[in-house]
């Protein structure tokens, strides 16, 4: 959903948002959020991928802008680096990008926020539904799927998440 708002790249980069937006093609396009469900469930993916892969040198970080195309800037919910990126703003893809689903998302407009990750490079999208406790992996290869071992896991390196351990 844009909020009719139209911006240039460099003014959304010089600009702080409450909450902060995503940039699509000149506009500012909301994220959903706020939910306490949605909260508490990025806190405790943000604490396991800081336990279990941190002291591997895998960095985690939440919110964090990312220039997926020269004119689109994507915030996932949680980011994982196999290396710091050496940009504050990066145009590097991650590892991993992480979405959790608010009550209000549509998925038709989750699949074009994974879709612009994996057109970026990002090896594995993980979605995940913090009411249903469903959990869906995306890749460039197999597209998206959902997950029904209770593991969400990546390949090269691999990295797991058991849902039960952030449920």
């Amino acid at each position: 959903m844009s909020t009719g708002t139209m911006v240039s790249l460099e003014e959304y980069m010089e600009t702080s948002y409450e909450p902060d937006c995503d940039f699509v093609d000149g506009c500012l396009e909301e994220r959903n959020l706020g939910t306490w469900g949605h909260g508490r469930l990025q806190y405790k993916i943000g604490g396991y991928f800081l336990t279990h892969y941190e002291p591997q040198g895998i960095r985690t970080a939440t919110d964090v802008r990312i220039r997926v195309t020269p004119s689109r800037v994507r915030i996932p919910d949680l980011c994982v680096y196999l290396t710091d990126p050496e940009e504050e703003v990066p145009s590097t893809p991650p590892f991993l990008c992480i979405e959790i689903l608010s009550p209000e998302d549509r998925m038709s407009r989750v699949e074009v926020r994974i879709n612009d990750f994996l057109k970026m490079g990002v090896n594995t999208v993980w979605v995940i539904d913090p009411e249903t406790r469903q959990a869906y992996t995306a890749n460039a290869a197999e597209g998206l799927r959902e997950v029904k071992t209770g593991v969400l896991r990546t390949e090269s390196p691999v990295i797991e998440m058991p849902l039960a351990e952030v449920f």
